[in-house]
């Protein structure tokens, strides 16, 4: 293993998988921790120690009186600042540095199945694209400990990285993980549709366009159970109140 100082490159994917792995199941014998300590020629106590040095930077942690570890490098400032905020350029980049010393290709390190591309759309584009998704719904469904907030259900195929803000309606927020929150398929579609919504305060609120169904045992335990109940928060990623006041006002049936 490595005993010389990080690289940026480095530094960079450690940043990845801080942002992959739910912050208090961090350790160095967590399998994610494993995987990408091997990748990069590390040892999972120095990639596990990264991830805490990043905790460090974190002000939603330390709102909810989580720390990260006490000392750190410049370095991880410094990336801290480039990407913490521009997860679209962190999600691409990070994947092409993880291929990069996989020594594949981004289609072989992140597993994506391209092979449906359509006539005249960039393969490149396509590439990043799905790059892209699949990096908003781990860092999404991580933060939750891969478990619906609403629910608690767990299968994960089941689960969704939904988009508070749709996807359509604000590039700039696509990739932004405080715009995403994790649900069940089914409460995917009804928050997508605005049967359901999550107010400000982490609320589930329940349009009255269900009510009329209200007798159906299936909608009592779907949807009725749920109402007034606050949402299952993640450790990190917290969903941002003006994204789902946003819904509340522009997306909810009321």
């Amino acid at each position: 293993m490595k005993s010389n100082p990080w690289t940026m490159e480095e530094t960079i994917v450690a940043f990845n998988v801080y942002c992959k792995i739910p912050f208090k199941a961090s350790s160095k014998s967590n399998a994610t921790i494993i995987k990408y300590a091997n990748i990069l020629g590390r040892s999972p106590s120095a990639l596990n120690m990264k991830v805490g040095n990043f905790g460090r930077l974190d002000p939603e942690l330390k709102q909810q009186g989580i720390v990260g570890l006490s000392h750190g490098s410049k370095l991880e400032e410094v990336v801290w600042n480039e990407f913490h905020g521009n997860w679209d350029k962190l999600a691409y980049e990070s994947e092409l540095l993880i291929a990069k010393f996989s020594q594949k290709t981004i289609e072989q390190s992140t597993g994506l199945d391209i092979e449906d591309v359509k006539e005249g759309l960039d393969r490149q584009v396509l590439v990043k694209q799905r790059v892209n998704q699949s990096f908003f719904r781990l860092t999404v469904l991580s933060s939750y400990y891969f478990k619906c907030c609403i629910s608690g259900l767990s299968i994960p195929d089941f689960l969704v990285a939904s988009h508070i803000i749709p996807w359509s309606k604000n590039v700039e927020e696509r990739m932004n993980p405080r715009n995403g929150i994790c649900l069940n398929s089914i409460h995917d579609k009804a928050f997508d549709k605005g049967f359901i919504t999550i107010s400000p305060d982490f609320v589930v609120k329940i349009s009255d366009a269900i009510l009329e169904f209200e007798k159906e045992e299936a909608v009592k335990d779907f949807f009725l159970k749920f109402k007034n109940h606050k949402i299952t928060l993640p450790d990190k990623f917290l969903p941002s109140r003006a994204f789902l006041d946003y819904h509340y006002q522009n997306i909810f049936i009321k």
